[in-house]
C-alpha cells in the first residue's frame, strides 16, 4: 500500500514539473505608445517563431516606463520614443547599449474639415483648442522644440501664443490625437504614425523641415530582464530587415 501510495505520489509530482516546463515564457516589452501596431504584428511573428512565448507589451509614455522600470517593475525589453529616458536607464545600469531602430517625426493634425481653417504651423495660433503632450513625454519635448524654433521665425511671442490655447497637456502621443479624434481640440502636435492610424479622422499639415525635429527610437535588453535571451532575440528581430519592414509599412523611418 505504501509503495502505491509513494508511486502515486511521484506520478503527481513528475505531472506538475511537466506541466510547469510545458508553461508559456512570458517576454514583457516595455514600448512607447507610438509603437503600438507595428509592435503588435512584431510580437505575433515573434511567437510564432518561438512557440510557447507569450509576448506581453506595456505601451504609455516613455517617460512613465522609465518609471516604472526604475521602481522596479519587471520588464525584458525597452523601446523608448527618445534618447533621454533610454539614456537614463543606461546611465543607472537598468539597460544594455541601446540601438535606435526607427526614426519618426512629429506633425500637426487638426480634425476632419478643419474647423479653424489652419493651413500650415504658422496658423497654429488661431486654434481656440489645443492639446500637447506634457513636457516630460517625448511629443511634449518635441514640441517645445518646434515651438522655440517656430518662435525665431514668426516672432518671439509664438510660443506664448500657442500656450495661451492649450487647453489640455497629456501623458503619451496616443491620448494627445485622441483629444482631436473625438472633437475635443482643434489642433495638436503628434508623431506622423499615430496620424496615419487615424487618417480617416483627422488632416495632417506637414511642419516645415527647418522647424521640425527627428525623434529617434532606442532599444535595449534591460539588465533585470527573467529572460535575457529571448529578450535579446525580440531586440534582433526589431533591428531585422524584417522588423524594419514591418515598421516601415506602418510609417517609421530607418536609420541606415
Amino acid at each position: 500500500m505504501r509503495s502505491l501510495w509513494l508511486k502515486c505520489v511521484g506520478l503527481i509530482f513528475a505531472f506538475s514539473l511537466s506541466a510547469r516546463a510545458e508553461s508559456p515564457k512570458e517576454l514583457v516589452v516595455f514600448a512607447a505608445a507610438s509603437l503600438r501596431e507595428a509592435f503588435a504584428e512584431l510580437g505575433q511573428r515573434f511567437e510564432q517563431s518561438h512557440p510557447g512565448t507569450k509576448v506581453v507589451f506595456n505601451l504609455a509614455g516613455s517617460q512613465e516606463l522609465r518609471s516604472q522600470i526604475e521602481n522596479g517593475a519587471p520588464a525584458d525589453v525597452f523601446a523608448s520614443a527618445d534618447q533621454k529616458h533610454m539614456q537614463a536607464l543606461v546611465d543607472g545600469k537598468e539597460a544594455a547599449e541601446p540601438k535606435v531602430f526607427a526614426l519618426n517625426e512629429p506633425v500637426l493634425v487638426v480634425p476632419k474639415g478643419n474647423p479653424a481653417g489652419i493651413g500650415e504651423l504658422k496658423d497654429l495660433p488661431r486654434a481656440k483648442r489645443i492639446v500637447i503632450g506634457v513636457p516630460e513625454v517625448p511629443i511634449g519635448a518635441y514640441t517645445l522644440r518646434i515651438l522655440d524654433a517656430a518662435s525665431r521665425r514668426y516672432g518671439s511671442d509664438f510660443r506664448g501664443k500657442v500656450e495661451a490655447r492649450v487647453v489640455s497637456r497629456e501623458l503619451n502621443v496616443r491620448q494627445v490625437l485622441a483629444k482631436v479624434t473625438l472633437g475635443e481640440a482643434d489642433a495638436a502636435i503628434v508623431y506622423r504614425t499615430d496620424a496615419a492610424s487615424s487618417k480617416q479622422d483627422v488632416e495632417v499639415i506637414p511642419i516645415p523641415a527647418g522647424l521640425n525635429v527627428q525623434a529617434e527610437y532606442p532599444i535595449a535588453v534591460l539588465t533585470r530582464s527573467k529572460q535575457p535571451a529571448l529578450a535579446g532575440e525580440f531586440v534582433g528581430l526589431v533591428l531585422s530587415p524584417a522588423g524594419r519592414e514591418v515598421l516601415a509599412r506602418f510609417g517609421f523611418r530607418s536609420d541606415a
